[in-house]
């Protein structure tokens, strides 16, 4: 079956484009209240993207030996309730959109389920050698991408 790498991610592929983490808040990361730092959750969200990532066969190694950067170019945080030292979180990415860039998705839930933060990046390709802006990603990148897709699910 030939499936060409779509704009937006497709529902059945969302469980082969998701990675999850669990992220246990340390002290350092809390405010004298015990409040986390705004800041911090996007750490939390670097993590679970670098899982993502990895899953996908595109770390941030592979990506650095595939002649491309990756800056983050756009970013959004929704803070829905408050967290706190000590607690723990799931942290989940999705890829959502790879074919002119890699937009993820994310959401944070504490151990009773409830959503307590959402929020989004953008990475767009850039050519290591010139510094320049690539439209779409790389040939290679989204067929590693599309394979992997193909891969998971029909296995």
């Amino acid at each position: 079956m030939n499936r060409r790498p779509s704009r937006r991610t497709k529902p059945d592929e969302r469980r082969v484009l998701r990675a999850t983490v669990t992220v246990t808040v340390p002290f350092q990361d809390a405010d004298p209240s015990g409040a986390v730092w705004h800041g911090n959750y996007f750490r939390y969200f670097d993590t679970a993207r670098s899982a993502l990532l990895e899953r996908l066969g595109y770390g941030y190694r592979a990506m650095a030996r595939s002649g491309y950067l990756w800056p983050i170019v756009d970013t959004r945080v929704r803070y829905l309730q408050g967290v706190t030292y000590g607690e723990h979180l799931d942290v989940s990415a999705v890829l959502e959109e790879w074919e002119y860039r890699l937009r993820i998705t994310y959401e944070i839930r504490d151990r009773s389920g409830r959503r307590v933060t959402e929020g989004y990046t953008v990475q767009v390709p850039v050519a290591a050698e010139t510094g320049e802006m690539c439209f779409g990603l790389p040939v290679n990148v989204r067929q590693r991408l599309a394979e992997r897709i193909e891969a998971a699910l029909d296995g």
